[in-house]
């Protein structure tokens, strides 16, 4: 009777371990580690040409005739009017020749200060461009990582439900394997006499 009973034990053992076998899936921490998707490439549009400055005034007529003078006509008359207002007209002159000084003086200024404003929002825009690339390159790595991070939790999702539905199956199995014992437990018990 005992070797019956190893006998049916064996069998009952062999076959919950097949069940156990059939039940679970496929261990999933074997799976490949995820593929990366490549991100897509960073736009980049080319330059717009650089617009043409307009010229700066030509003051080549006002520099050449700002020293001129005029002939005064002959006669009496002119003579003494001249001697009059030779005062006045060389005040005249000396503002017309620092008038023109001034102006080229101005007309210089004003293009090298914009000449100098190009060149420093030059500066500004190529050290926005250089940020703004190294922040899409931050914002590729992050993409990487993130889908990398996500990939990994669905792994780990899957495993912990895969290893769940193992378990549930083995204790429904191990139930089963308990009331068939516990059936010919209380059927031994009813031949006895």
């Amino acid at each position: 009777m005992a070797d019956e009973r190893e006998d049916v034990a064996a069998e009952l053992a062999r076959v919950r371990e097949e069940a156990r076998a059939a039940a679970s899936p496929a261990a999933p921490a074997a799976l490949p580690p995820p593929a990366l998707r490549e991100p897509l490439p960073l736009r980049r549009e080319p330059p717009s040409p650089a617009e043409t400055a307009p010229s700066a005034p030509d003051a080549a007529a006002v520099n050449a005739s700002w020293p001129a003078e005029s002939r005064p006509p002959g006669g009496l008359v002119a003579r003494v009017l001249e001697r009059l207002l030779r005062g006045r007209l060389e005040a005249q002159r000396a503002f017309n020749a620092d008038q023109v000084r001034l102006d080229n003086a101005a007309l210089r200024y004003v293009e090298e200060r914009f000449a100098a404003t190009h060149r420093h929002y030059d500066r500004l825009l190529e050290h926005a461009q250089r940020r703004q690339d190294e922040i899409d390159e931050r914002h590729v790595l992050l993409e990487r990582e993130l889908v990398a991070h996500v990939q990994d939790l669905v792994r780990r999702i899957d495993l912990v439900l895969a290893e769940s539905g193992r378990g549930r199956a083995g204790l429904e199995l191990s139930l089963e394997d308990v009331r068939a014992r516990l059936s010919r437990l209380e059927e031994a018990l009813r031949r006895r006499p």
